[in-house]
């Protein structure tokens, strides 16, 4: 039996469910599984580059999304997505490319029994405006953005997440045909600014274990995701847990991504647990989840999930916002209050079976709310197809697969590996990542989600030579180039060579300038942020015969009447500024060479002409 097919697009993968936002993700087609429709997901790989823009492994695994729904598209970025403006507010479509409003209109064309496109994020509703006629619009809103940045007035500083204005949120819910909000207090606030139906609906959490009351508290957790928020209120919370801690007391158990960025300085009475691939493991290991957020709007995943194990929690009424709490360790108003609780009932057995009882109850009732909910959804939808339920899914496309292809390199290998990405990380098989091909690999879909991925290991007997390996597409390089450095030298100078192939996503020509012992310097433009500030990079001089690894020095704005030669190939928002760069580690070359510059995201190549044609 068929089912009728909604199109999901979302700027973050659904798997790993490590972030909130994949939690709503996953729970919302989840959800829609459930009455009964298949779902294509569309994946804007807007927080892959994001992560490569902070030198990380993007934690996204294809293989699993391939796997959960019923055809999986990758929509690749073709610029940067703003992470700051200059203005008041971002514009509505500011984060919402050409690429996305393209994909959906190759989607209609080419998919045109599907009748039902979501919109993750008011941000891409720009792209309803592709879909076919008579196709219901809906947008999960995850949150109110017009005027979010206020949230951060308190703690100095700015968000890097898209912020809008109240006229142009509404513009882009009146986009939609309805408006989904995942609690309450944010539907009644988008009733009052659209002309699109609001749905009220919050993720189910099924129960996975049932709730057990702790005799005292040794450990207590906190699991979340390295946002700003995340950051800010469990930041808050370890300097005052810490500041007059002792060994009688629980101890502070923060586990997740989040650990990357609070840094390496221990804490009295705090544990980094760090990246948690099993739930079960760390929920095992804590006796209550504090969940003390100062900021964010939404509904926090982290106490519902928190819930779902059977666990009790205690936090600010923020964090409870969205769960109609009543219980006063449900309603602190600061960090500081909510240490005061924990203390209060630590080693309070009865206190904690009351508190045990009271998130019970707490849960029930909320998910009596989301079932409710999730029903009268998929009635209006299925309302909607109608009498056209069958025969409108198709079945998933062919994965290409490509034999796996290596080149013997001086001191090591490099093979490229084809196919779905189950992580982005490095293969025990075949060594470290060390760069993933854009665009899918050639006789695929044009928005299918494989990829050529190349991995390098170093050695010395490293078998027979073969060919294949060699880089000649466009890539986006891993953390190893620039941030990590774990290859031996010269297995990079040599894997430079291999990547000098690779379509640049930026290209110059320079003049030498000046040099010295171990030094030069030359005269050409370069993409302005590598100009403005410090940028971690790395380069590679290369000649004829030689590859030497270099030091990218000083950079100073030249006044210029005349251009240098600059080319972008793969962005649209890179910004040429003339420039002297001092190169250190090399001397003068001999011959014309090319310096190659890799920086997280981006590559650029530079030839610099110092022979007759010089």
């Amino acid at each position: 039996m068929t089912r009728p097919t909604v199109l999901v697009i979302a700027p973050m993968p659904a798997f790993p469910t490590s972030a909130g936002n994949r939690r709503r993700l996953v729970a919302t087609c989840d959800a829609l599984a459930r009455g009964g429709f298949a779902v294509d997901l569309a994946y804007f790989a807007h927080e892959d580059q994001i992560y490569r823009r902070f030198g990380q492994h993007p934690p996204t695994d294809a293989a699993a999304m391939a796997g959960a729904f019923q055809r999986t598209f990758r929509i690749e970025p073709r610029a940067a997505i703003p992470l700051k403006t200059r203005a008041r507010h971002f514009g509505l479509d500011d984060w919402c490319p050409d690429e996305v409003v393209e994909f959906v209109a190759w989607y209609g064309a080419t998919y045109p029994k599907t009748r039902i496109v979501l919109v993750n994020y008011v941000f891409l509703s720009r792209c309803l405006a592709a879909v076919p006629p008579g196709t219901l619009t809906l947008i999960d809103t995850h949150d109110r953005f017009a005027d979010r940045q206020a949230q951060y007035r308190p703690f100095r500083a700015e968000p890097n997440f898209f912020y809008t204005d109240t006229r142009s949120e509404a513009e882009g819910l009146d986009r939609a045909d309805i408006v989904l909000a995942i609690q309450a207090e944010e539907a009644r606030y988008f009733e009052s600014l659209t002309r699109a139906r609001v749905h009220l609906l919050p993720p189910h959490f099924p129960s996975r274990r049932p709730f057990r009351a702790p005799g005292r508290l040794a450990r207590i957790g906190f699991l979340g995701h390295g946002n700003d928020p995340n950051l800010f209120s469990i930041g808050r919370f370890i300097e005052v847990w810490s500041a007059d801690w002792t060994p009688d007391r629980p101890t502070l158990v923060v586990a997740g991504e989040i650990c990357t960025g609070l840094g390496a300085t221990p804490r009295p009475g705090v544990e980094r647990a760090g990246y948690v691939a099993c739930l079960e493991d760390f929920y095992d290991r804590v006796d209550l989840v504090v969940a003390p957020m100062l900021m964010g709007s939404g509904l926090k995943m982290k106490v519902a999930e928190a819930l779902c194990f059977g666990l009790p929690v205690v936090g600010t009424r923020i964090g409870f916002e969205g769960f109609s709490p009543v219980a006063r360790a449900h309603r602190c108003e600061t960090v500081a209050e909510v240490k005061a609780m924990l203390l209060e009932m630590s080693g309070d057995a009865h206190g904690l079976a009351a508190l045990t009882e009271v998130c019970a109850d707490l849960f029930a009732g909320y998910n009596e709310v989301t079932r409710s909910a999730e029903t009268s959804l998929l009635a209006l939808l299925r309302e909607h197809v109608g009498a056209d339920l069958a025969g409108e899914s198709q079945a998933s496309p062919d994965i290409r697969e490509e034999p796996v292809r290596t080149t013997i390199l001086p001191g090591g290998r490099l093979t490229r590996v084809t196919g779905l990405v189950s992580s982005e990380r490095d293969s025990p098989e075949h060594g470290l990542l060390v760069a993933t091909a854009r665009n899918p690999p050639p006789g695929s879909g044009p928005y299918a989600p494989e990829r050529r991925r190349w991995f390098a290991r170093a050695g010395t007997d490293m078998g027979s030579a073969g060919d294949g390996g060699v880089i000649d597409a466009e890539i986006v390089l891993s953390p190893e180039w620039v941030r990590g450095r774990t290859l031996p030298p010269a297995l990079r100078a040599t894997l430079a060579r291999e990547i000098v192939g690779a379509v640049p996503d930026w290209e110059a020509r320079a003049s030498l300038v000046g040099g010295g012992s171990g030094h030069i310097t030359l005269a050409l433009a370069l993409p302005s942020h590598l100009v403005t500030g410090r940028h971690p990079g790395a380069a590679f001089l290369l000649g004829p015969e030689t590859v030497t690894e270099v030091t990218l020095g000083t950079a100073t704005p030249l006044s210029l009447t005349q251009a240098l030669p600059f080319v972008s190939r793969t962005r649209t928002d890179l910004a040429p500024v003339p420039a002297s760069l001092t190169l250190d580690g090399a001397d003068v070359p001999a011959d014309d060479c090319v310096l190659l510059v890799l920086h997280d995201d981006l590559i650029g190549r530079v030839a610099l002409p110092l022979g007759p044609r010089a």
